[in-house]
């Protein structure tokens, strides 16, 4: 029998407050300013961007400290904040031929052009903790070093002079924007792109591991890591020109993955790409390998039923919102649903009884 639930206002409340007492901890501990998460958690800030589609690094953080470090959530919170907000443009295309790097690497080319900037990387250190963090202390004072302000090629630029790599096709027409129209397969590659850079990066990494132990026949190699802030432009109408409107920190990584050509086409290397906000290289190697796997049909290539192929399993399933919200409304009230269930139950162990007495 259903039975209202009463009270549920207070309760709600009451948990709220609770929520409340809890996110900010004891009171004997300092509480956490926005500027610290900000600059001392800068890579989970990044990801909050990222994935809620929206670069704002004060917001970020903000996110991150009312949804006390559960980056999804926070990300749920970025995203609801973003529809609130107008629009009144468009951007130009972001030239990160441009970027002033922080980083560049090549796993392709030992003498890039344009040199190797390692960076700030966690790839050469030892993985040990560090308690020298766990002591108060006076700060310690950390050589800054200066971003390269003059433009870095990009080194499949130089495979492409000897039709090593495919030529990436261009195009004038505004790419769909996934944040206004809901996503709907087949999709173009622009819309997979945008829906992988929005992915959780958990599941995105997942499906890109999935690939290099062999299940979309994929090899491939990190043709361009790069990390740095590329200018963004707008065009305004009063003065019939693009102007600087501000900068971005992006992470863009191209991957060289073999293909052995077609009929039509001469064997030569293709391409996967990934581009992310903020210092985010996992997310962006990871999205570049899924981006080329979900392309095996643009290629002419077999579909071999690796699950990175499929564009409609992969697209639907990346996104962390979507997925938490469907996950976690199960645990709201179901008590109609449930009381039919058990009434069935109960009618068929009952027929089952019947039937089970009639044979004997």
């Amino acid at each position: 029998m259903y039975v209202a639930v009463k009270g549920g206002e207070k309760a709600i409340d009451n948990a709220h407050a609770w929520l409340a007492e809890e996110r900010r901890g004891d009171l004997n501990v300092a509480e956490l300013s926005l500027e610290q998460i900000r600059e001392q958690l800068a890579l989970a800030v990044n990801r909050v961007m990222a994935e809620g589609s929206l670069y704002d690094p004060d917001l970020a953080a903000l996110a991150i400290k009312q949804a006390r470090g559960d980056l999804i959530e926070a990300i749920f919170l970025i995203r609801a904040y973003r529809t609130t907000l107008p629009r009144f443009g468009r951007s130009e295309p972001l030239e990160t031929g441009e970027m002033a790097c922080d980083r560049r690497i090549s796993a392709t080319f030992k003498d890039a052009p344009g040199g190797q900037v390692l960076g700030p990387t966690f790839d050469y250190t030892h993985r040990l903790l560090d308690f020298k963090l766990a002591a108060d202390g006076a700060p310690v004072e950390v050589p800054q070093a200066a971003p390269r302000q003059e433009a870095t090629p990009h080194i499949t630029e130089f495979l492409n002079k000897e039709g090593l790599i495919e030529e990436q096709p261009a195009s004038d027409a505004p790419a769909p924007d996934l944040t206004r129209e809901p996503l709907e397969t087949p999709a173009e590659r622009p819309l997979r792109l945008q829906s992988l850079t929005r992915g959780d990066e958990g599941f995105v990494l997942g499906m890109a591991y999935s690939t290099q132990r062999g299940y979309a026949r994929n090899h491939a190699f990190v043709g361009e890591l790069r990390i740095g802030k590329v200018a963004v432009e707008m065009e305004l109408p009063e003065l019939g020109f693009a102007v600087e409107i501000g900068e971005v920190e992006l992470t863009e990584c191209e991957t060289v993955n073999q293909f052995k050509g077609s009929k039509t086409e001469p064997a030569q290397f293709t391409r996967g790409y990934g581009l992310v906000f903020g210092q985010s290289e996992r997310k962006a190697i990871a999205m570049a390998l899924v981006d080329r796997a979900l392309r095996w049909k643009e290629l002419g290539e077999d579909n071999v039923g690796a699950p990175a192929q499929d564009e409609e399993f992969v697209l639907y399933h990346s996104d962390n919102i979507q997925a938490t919200g469907f996950l976690e409304h199960i645990k709201l009230p179901h008590y109609v649903d449930f009381q039919s269930e058990i009434e069935l139950v109960r009618k068929l162990r009952a027929e089952a009884g019947a039937r089970k007495e009639a044979t004997q």
